[in-house]
């Protein structure tokens, strides 16, 4: 069996491993494995006394696979996605290979770097970190209660009444019911299929049980993976409690909607442990865990060994949506498997309620792998879905999105910092890469530049009234979460001194900070599509690379065009929808096989 892809033959190209030999060095040197795959191999070798070409090849394939979001690796179909290359690679033979690999001291030491887990046939080779998470994950979830004591069938017709439209929320009704029977349930469904109103609905009845039972008030946590996922979910939250009655928004008075992180107890000794584990248990009575698709294996493991086990666990998410930027893909393994699982709860919330026709049937084309149907709708056009398909899109782009950030700077420079955070949640202009010409830094720096034609002011400094904020990595002590958005703006008229103040939109309600306070920020004319998740604008134009993207998969465009509310504009060529559409964002984990097949411990 061979390959080919691109060789790199510079002898002084920093993407070869110049350590490397055999093996190692051919699939280094044809492009297939980057130079960091064969650093870390080489080192779990020397460390485990391994001097095996075909076990460090192994390894390489399996830190490759963790780079890519899976958590393991099939070394039988491990070049299966490797067939569009153009230098000829010859492929060791499977047998031999896997025989090497159960033979090392990788695997079989008392301490192994290695895991393996056969499963009908199926070889998956793991880290041992990975396989640790992953078992432990299975282990914490069919482990949990089966199911909780029934509610009275009376009191539920009633209550439903109570929290529930009287027409139109059928799904709503059923998933409440599911999840009321079970101590883990996960609800699913894509955009404005109603699972905020299902989620408020449940916290109503869960506090209301609890209350008939003469139990004291339930402690509820509502968490996201990022800070902007958290603050829509706050958001969210309260404008659904709002439409309750009295006595449901009093049980449910001063809930709040906070980061995984910080739900947790981040430390500052570790970014991987937390203070809340298996010996200090989370003290709520409820947890719900919204857009569980962006929740790495790693970060599942930590919150399943802290919730407690007779607590109530609502997993909320889109399985459809691009999974975790980190290893894994928990909630698309728990959708596909546990329908046969009677202690995990499954509801499905497929109908939206959001979306005009025309964005609602473009995302269900995409979603169901219909190229020819997506095309089609784009081609058409209409009041909420566009296509651009020029050689160059640049004064097209600049068409739709200047208008918009003008609008941005103006407030800001007028001081109106709440007037400014909304006018930036209109648009999002998104991107599959951060380089090249097809990449964030690309387009933010033709916004900014666009900017200064249009006001005569070219932008040079980093900071301007109008630069749109996404802040990238945590700050316990600022208050500010990774995916926290916000905008630059000077103080109002008549406010001292004119230094420009960060507004940001956090998931406690918006923060007035010095810009200088702020050290981990990007500017956000644009945004990947990956930091979009868990965020919502009303006009969102999707700048889709040319189909040899790696990028580009069905889950990358799906999540894309179900950011927006009211407009999706895509740019690029009918070929680059299709390709988005026939191509899938498939990881390798052992999860589903775990779930099918083994009972808890």
């Amino acid at each position: 069996m061979t390959l080919t892809t691109p060789e790199l033959d510079d002898p002084h190209d920093p993407r070869l491993a110049h350590a490397a030999t055999g093996l190692l060095r051919s699939f280094n040197a044809a492009g297939v494995l980057d130079v960091a795959d064969v650093h870390v191999a080489l080192r779990l070798c020397a460390l485990g006394g391994d001097e095996s070409e075909l076990v460090a090849l192994a390894v390489a394939f399996v830190v490759r696979a963790v780079r890519g979001g899976s958590v393991c690796v099939d070394l039988a179909t491990v070049s299966g996605d490797l067939t569009d290359s153009e230098v000829a690679v010859a492929w060791p033979e499977v047998e031999a290979w896997h025989a090497a690999v159960a033979a090392s001291p990788l695997l079989t030491s008392p301490t192994p770097v290695l895991r393996l887990l056969e499963h009908g046939g199926v070889r998956l080779l793991y880290l041992d970190r990975y396989w640790r998470e992953e078992e432990q994950v299975h282990a914490d979830l069919v482990g949990r209660p089966a199911g909780v004591t029934a509610p009275d069938e009376a009191w539920l017709g009633r209550a439903l009444d109570r929290v529930f439209p009287a027409e139109g929320y059928d799904e709503q009704r059923a998933a409440a019911r599911v999840a009321l029977g079970r101590a883990t349930t996960v609800l699913t469904g894509g955009p404005g299929t109603g699972k905020t109103t299902t989620v408020a609905a449940l916290l109503a009845l869960c506090a209301e049980q609890g209350e008939l039972a003469g139990d004291p008030p339930i402690r509820i946590a509502l968490a996201a993976p990022t800070g902007k996922a958290a603050a829509r979910l706050q958001q969210a939250v309260e404008e659904e409690v709002a439409r309750l009655p009295e006595a449901d928004r009093r049980r449910l008075a001063g809930v709040r909607a906070v980061t995984l992180h910080r739900l947790l107890g981040a430390r500052p000794d570790t970014s991987s442990r937390f203070r809340h584990h298996r010996d200090n248990r989370l003290p709520h009575d409820v947890v719900v865990v919204d857009e569980t698709s962006m929740v790495s294996l790693t970060m599942m493991a930590r919150l399943l060994e802290a919730v407690r086990p007779g607590s109530r666990l609502f997993l909320v998410g889109d399985p459809f949506q691009l999974a975790s930027v980190e290893a894994g893909a928990v909630l698309a393994d728990l959708v596909e498997t546990v329908q046969e699982k009677t202690r995990i709860g499954v509801a499905a919330l497929v109908t939206s309620h959001r979306f005009g026709e025309s964005i609602g049937a473009l995302a269900e084309a995409v979603r169901s792998g219909d190229p020819e149907r997506a095309v089609e709708l784009l081609a058409a056009g209409g009041e909420h879905v566009a296509l651009i398909d020029v050689d160059d899109p640049a004064a097209r782009v600049r068409e739709l999105v200047v208008p918009h950030a003008l609008d941005v700077l103006r407030a800001a420079e007028e001081g109106h910092a709440d007037r400014a955070l909304e006018l930036l949640d209109r648009q999002r202009l998104l991107c599959a890469h951060r380089e090249g010409p097809f990449g964030v830094r690309h387009w933010n720096t033709q916004v900014e530049r666009w900017l200064g034609e249009e006001t005569g002011e070219p932008l040079y400094a980093v900071w301007y009234a109008g630069r749109p904020l996404l802040v990238t990595a945590n700050d316990y002590g600022l208050g500010v979460y990774n995916g926290d958005t916000g905008v630059a703006v000077r103080p109002p008229n008549g406010v001292p001194g004119r230094a420009l103040r960060a507004a940001v939109a956090g998931s406690s309600g918006r923060l007035d900070l010095a810009t200088g306070r702020l050290g981990q920020v990007e500017t956000m004319h644009a945004l990947t599509i990956h930091k979009s998740q868990g965020s919502q604008a009303d006009e969102v134009v999707v700048i889709l690379p040319p189909p040899e993207s790696r990028l580009l998969t069905r889950e990358l465009f799906y999540t894309a065009i179900t950011r927006a509310r009211e407009r999706v504009v895509v740019v690029g060529s009918p070929d680059d929808v299709r390709a988005a559409i026939e191509r899938r964002a498939l990881r390798a984990t052992g999860l589903r096989q775990r779930l099918a097949t083994e009972s808890a411990p």
